[in-house]
């Protein structure tokens, strides 16, 4: 419990410092940009000033950001490890064989937390950008001259709310076949990692038979692979379209104000910038959606394989050693053997 606490709270610690560090960056924009407006306000020296300011920020940040790396997979692995000796002690008390155990255990729970320290730490530093932004970007808002706007506080915090939770809306119905696609996968990879152990007995790995099973799993394995890559395209073009117009809106949405005269070109970078942040925020969800399509597949598999331990955790028509002689990894699938 110390370990989980007290490292979520250096975590935040470093993801607070990497938030000042944007809001730095976000302010150094219009003193940056604002010194070409007009250069015969300003000397050479001022220009290399705020480049040595941006270096100076850059180098902070780099320092928090590495640091934020290696604590957060100390604690990425702790988190393993908690998951890992939950499942054993339920698993050793069951007294029957169950289907992939030990790739589960191994492989889904090891996958479940990179997985969430990924995502975790993804929809944590969005949290704290937006509180950060948003005051800001509301602040901005005031110089947006478009009539359908002008007189709508905070319109830019609003539309990239509206845009973001529109594209949600949209990936949720584009990459409906990813989840079942990538469970679909895992349990494929799964058979085939295990009817490979068998080969590790030279008797059964000699075999011609074994090899013409390896390639009839490996046909479902190519054929799955086949679905996610084409389900992923598909999704993918929708991201990286819906990414690209987020790009160009804000520019859509402030050019008449630069053209009236009512914002300087450092005031539209730094509004740009900020409006790119709290869009980046909003659009958590589907700028990582794979990774939420992995942990949803590894939550149903780790899910199953907990309801099977469950469901055989006082079997009494089983027993222990029936169990242990069905894991032996002496046993040979009959595709692989031949039989």
């Amino acid at each position: 419990m110390p370990y989980a606490y007290g490292g979520a709270a250096v975590l935040l610690a470093c993801m607070y410092g990497q938030i000042h560090t944007a809001v730095m960056l976000n302010t150094w924009h219009k003193r940056f940009y604002d010194l070409f407006e007009d250069v015969s306000r300003h000397a050479l020296a001022d220009f290399y000033g705020a480049l040595i300011e941006y270096l100076m920020i850059c180098g902070f940040s780099i320092i928090i950001g590495v640091a934020a790396s290696a604590i957060t997979r100390v604690y990425t692995f702790w988190w393993r490890e908690a998951l890992t000796f939950y499942y054993i002690p339920f698993w050793r008390m069951v007294p029957v064989s169950i289907e992939g155990a030990s790739q589960r255990i191994q492989e889904d729970v090891y996958r479940a937390a990179r997985v969430i320290e990924s995502l975790g730490w993804a929809i944590a530093s969005t949290l704290m950008t937006l509180v950060a932004f948003i005051p800001i970007l509301w602040h901005l808002s005031a110089d947006v001259r478009l009539p359908v706007l002008i007189h709508l506080p905070g319109s830019l915090v609003w539309i990239s709310f509206a845009a973001s939770a529109g594209g949600f809306l949209i990936s949720w119905m584009v990459g409906s076949h990813l989840p079942v696609v990538e469970y679909d996968a895992q349990k494929v990879e799964a058979v085939f990692r295990k009817v490979l152990v068998y080969g590790e007995n030279p008797k059964i790995r000699v075999r011609e038979a074994f090899e013409t099973a390896l390639r009839k799993l490996f046909r479902g394995t190519r054929l799955n692979n086949t679905r996610l890559i084409w389900h992923s395209s598909y999704f993918d073009i929708w991201k990286y379209a819906y990414m690209k117009s987020m790009d160009i809106l804000p520019f859509l949405l402030l050019v008449s104000s630069v053209f009236a005269g009512a914002m300087t070109f450092g005031d539209l970078m730094q509004t740009k910038n900020a409006f790119s942040q709290v869009t980046d925020g909003f659009s958590v969800f589907i700028t990582n959606w794979h990774m939420m399509t992995e942990i949803r597949s590894i939550k149903r598999r780790l899910g199953e394989f907990e309801h099977s331990l469950r469901a055989h955790e006082h079997d009494p028509a089983a027993s222990a050693e029936n169990g242990l002689a069905a894991a032996e990894p002496t046993a040979v699938p009959p595709d692989a053997a031949g039989n």
